[in-house]
């Protein structure tokens, strides 16, 4: 187990390296993402034992849904639909309350099925949030809500100028999600890659060299020690993270 600050609510992870990790060892590319699953199951598990309240993680952005070969796609949709299946113990015995957010909308009737089954098996537990980034982007979130904000001030539901930060924040994806206080990415990139642009505002970031399907307990708490001494300011003066 790990020890997660006082301050510390949300962690988001941005899991990156899959392929690198299979094309530094000769293997195919759907070798590392069925290792990184792997570390999705250990670093969830020590996060929900630890009280977390909030991990969300980046699995698949609108860019990869369009980019990456249909192959490939097919496979991680192929592999998100066995581990919403083998790791319904896994969330039930953690107490984990399961969610995902993004155009899931596009994604296979047999992907989403899951994806509902999980969501409502899960829906009592209150521990741990596990959110998953599927089909997502930040721009594509903030533009859905923008949409559905037009649509409300046309049919005369909202005047134009009542609409402030909050009222737009309930029409984001999941508009109980707190804001991010530490976000992680793996292998290096030193970029968000349109991850959760609204709540990201002020979180702060850690990056590690290590590849996803490497990330384990050691990399989560040299995080967790980063994010525990560090000053934050929210456009103010410092307020010490307790650790």
């Amino acid at each position: 187990m790990v020890e997660v600050p006082e301050t510390l609510r949300h962690v988001a992870i941005i899991m990156d390296g899959n392929g690198r990790w299979a094309n530094a060892r000769g293997s195919r590319r759907t070798r590392g993402h069925k290792e990184g699953v792997k570390s999705v199951r250990r670093v969830t598990t020590t996060l929900a034992e630890s009280g977390l309240e909030y991990l969300t993680l980046y699995a698949l952005s609108v860019e990869n849904w369009v980019k990456r070969p249909r192959p490939e796609i097919e496979f991680l949709l192929m592999l998100l639909r066995r581990f919403l299946i083998q790791e319904r113990r896994t969330i039930m015995d953690n107490n984990i309350r399961f969610r995902a957010i993004g155009r899931v909308h596009e994604f296979p009737d047999s992907v989403r099925k899951e994806l509902d089954h999980l969501t409502e098996m899960s829906r009592d537990n209150d521990g741990m949030v596990l959110c998953l980034a599927l089909n997502y982007g930040g721009r594509s979130e903030i533009l859905d809500a923008v949409r559905s904000l037009a649509t409300k001030v046309r049919d005369g539901d909202l005047e134009p100028d009542a609409l402030d930060e909050k009222i737009l924040r309930g029409e984001l994806y999941d508009p109980d999600m707190p804001d991010v206080d530490l976000l992680i990415r793996t292998a290096g990139e030193m970029r968000i890659s349109n991850f959760l642009l609204w709540q990201v505002s002020y979180g702060e970031i850690w990056v590690t060299q290590t590849f996803w399907p490497d990330f384990g307990e050691r990399e989560l708490e040299q995080a967790l020690r980063s994010f525990g001494g560090r000053e934050r300011k929210f456009g103010g003066l410092a307020q010490k993270v307790d650790a």
